[in-house]
Formats: structure tokens, C-alpha cells, sequence
């Protein structure tokens, strides 16, 4: 008989704005080698904008913290703090009350740094108890406030395909749409609980994944805030390089109307970030070219990689029955940068029990 799956629960406290804190050592310190029993581990972020990266993109990076932070640093230049993001007008938030207007952090550059460097809320990882697994935090700390975090690790041996159902998700006209894929009016999240529920598991991941046939689509998950998702979203798959420009006071004119191949790199800011990026994981030449054409002629694509977003599943503490668990704040988000056909996009929902 194998060994149960086993699980902890972190709490973290940022001591910076941005920190890379490695939940392995913090493991070893409190629960000892757990982690040594098992083949695998399931790292999961209940926040929007504190996560992981994939361990192929860890090991791309070499688990150094000099190189995530010049990884970060890229994304910085391009989504700078204090830029002109809708979700910090908070005049325009009306669903925040005016007490809470005084206190929301101003966090616009760490959401969209969160999507746009590919970070995960939940991620699997093949355990090497002696390499770090890096908790990012993007939005730590500040002048106003300091963010307590809370994250869960399970390891596990072996994983089983115990349930997959393909859905239709409806979608607008527009090319540019998001939909809120938690939204009660679609009921994917009930039927994901009542699959949950059939299957009676312990503890499980839940996948939902976009359908091999689909294009120009992509999944995250964060905070379906309608301005970060319906403007500032919106303004970076149609220019990456929006907010760099303007808090650098429009020194580019028109980048994307530069040729690639005589663009003077030297002189824009948009040298730093790839540069930055170039040696963060460690390109050549031709690679950089080619992360070049994908920033500056593909956009959607370069900030919206993902086909598929996971979760944890578990037992509800008040209902005591099997529930996908997310923060307060997460949702699982469909993205388009082209129209669907039909109006519609395809997608499975795959329950993965652990043991």
C-alpha cells in the first residue's frame, strides 16, 4: 500500500513589495523531509498577485534569485507601479465602498505582471527537496499595508484521470473578450463540485483545459475586475508596450511601426526589457530575435500562452464535501484575441486524483 498524500499549509508574510520565497526551505523548517516521501508536489497561491512558475521555467532560470528577479524586473518595465491603469482609478470602482476606496492597494502593474509572465496559482512540480520552490509575491508590501499569505503543499506519488466532461463556453462578437469562467451564471463551477462530489476523492486537481482544436485563446486566473479585464487587459493585447511608453513619457512614437531587424534597440526602453529577458533565461541570438517578433508583432499570444489552469480540490471546511478551492478573489478567466466561431469555445473539465 502506498504512502497517503500528504499536506501543509504555509503563512507567509512579505517583507517586500516583491520577494521570491522558497516554500521548500520554509517545508524543511517546520515539517522536516515530508516532502523526501513523494514524487511529486502540489504547490497552490489562494492571491492574485503572489504564485508560482511552471518547474520547466524554474529550471530555465536555475532556480537562481538573481535570475527571477531580472525575469520580474522585465515585466516591471513593462507594466511600471503608479502607471495609468484603469483598476487603480478608484473613482471608477464602483464596487468598492468609500472606506475601502482609501485602502485598495493601487496593483494594477502586479495583476497584469502576473499574467504576462506566464505565473500560475497552482502548479506541479516533481519534488527535488533540495532545490527551492519559489512563492512569488508581486504585491508584498507598501507604505499601506502589509499582505499575509497563505499557501498548500501536497505531495503526492501518483495521479489518476477519474472524471473529464467537455463544455461549451459562450462567447461575445468581440475579438478582444474575457469571460469569467466562476461566473454563477455559467455554472461551470457547479458542475465542476457536482463532478467532485460524484467521484467522493479525498483531495484532487482540478484542470480545465482549452480544447486542442481552439486558436487565438488563452487561459489565467485572477481578479475579474471589470476594468483590469475590460480596459487594461484589453490595451495590453493590443499594445504591449502601452504603459511602458507612457510612464517614459511616449519615447517611442510608433514601435510596432519600426522594422524589427533596424530597430535601435540602444535607444528605447524596450532594449532593457528584452535584453533583460534575453539573459534571464539564458537565449541566444537567434532566440532573442525571435522573442522579439513575438513581443512586438504578437502580443496576445506572448501575454496569453496558457491552454490550461488547475486548482486544488478538497473538503469544504463548512459543508464538509469535496469543493474546487480558490481565494476570494480568483477566478479562472477565458481570454480571446480573435472571434470564436459559433460564439463559442470548447473546453474539459478534468478531475486528477492524487495518491
Amino acid at each position: 500500500m502506498g504512502i497517503r498524500p500528504t499536506e501543509l499549509t504555509l503563512q507567509l508574510a512579505p517583507q517586500r513589495r516583491f520577494e521570491a520565497i522558497d516554500v521548500n526551505s520554509r517545508i524543511s523548517q517546520e515539517a522536516g523531509d515530508v516532502l523526501r516521501r513523494h514524487r511529486r508536489a502540489l504547490y497552490t497561491s489562494f492571491h492574485t498577485t503572489a504564485g508560482y512558475l511552471d518547474q520547466s521555467l524554474s529550471v530555465r532560470l536555475n532556480h537562481q534569485p538573481d535570475l527571477l528577479s531580472q525575469f520580474f524586473r522585465a515585466f516591471s518595465a513593462l507594466f511600471p507601479q503608479g502607471g495609468e491603469y484603469r483598476h487603480d482609478q478608484m473613482e471608477l470602482r464602483s464596487e468598492l465602498s468609500p472606506e475601502q476606496k482609501v485602502v485598495e492597494p493601487k496593483n494594477g502593474d502586479s495583476h497584469l505582471t502576473f499574467i504576462g509572465a506566464g505565473m500560475r496559482n497552482c502548479v506541479t512540480y516533481r519534488t527535488r527537496p533540495n532545490s527551492p520552490v519559489y512563492f512569488i509575491e508581486l504585491d508584498g508590501k507598501n507604505d499601506a499595508l502589509q499582505r499575509q499569505r497563505k499557501t498548500t503543499v501536497v505531495g503526492y506519488d501518483h495521479e489518476e484521470v477519474v472524471a473529464r466532461v467537455a463544455i461549451n463556453v459562450p462567447m461575445s462578437k468581440h475579438p478582444i473578450d474575457s469571460v469569467n469562467l466562476a461566473d454563477p451564471k455559467l455554472g461551470l463551477l457547479d458542475q465542476v463540485n457536482d463532478l467532485l462530489l460524484r467521484a467522493g476523492i479525498e483531495r484532487a486537481r482540478v484542470d480545465l483545459v482549452i480544447d486542442p482544436s481552439e486558436r487565438n485563446v488563452g487561459l489565467t486566473v485572477n481578479e475579474y475586475e471589470t476594468l483590469l479585464m475590460q480596459n487594461d487587459l484589453v490595451d495590453v493585447l493590443r499594445n504591449p508596450l502601452r504603459f511602458a511608453r507612457i510612464k517614459a513619457g511616449n519615447m517611442v512614437a510608433d514601435p510596432f511601426a519600426i522594422p524589427g531587424k533596424t530597430l535601435n534597440y540602444a535607444r528605447y526602453d524596450v532594449v532593457r526589457v528584452l535584453n533583460s529577458l534575453m539573459e534571464a533565461l539564458r537565449l541566444d541570438e537567434g532566440s532573442f530575435e525571435r522573442l522579439v517578433a513575438k513581443v512586438m508583432s504578437l502580443p496576445a499570444r506572448r501575454f496569453l500562452r496558457s491552454r490550461r489552469v488547475s486548482f486544488l480540490a478538497g473538503s469544504d471546511r463548512e459543508q464538509n464535501v469535496p469543493r474546487l478551492l480558490r481565494g476570494t478573489y480568483q477566478s479562472p478567466i477565458l481570454v480571446q484575441w480573435q472571434p470564436a466561431e459559433k460564439q463559442e469555445r470548447h473546453l474539459d473539465i478534468v478531475i486528477v486524483q492524487f495518491s
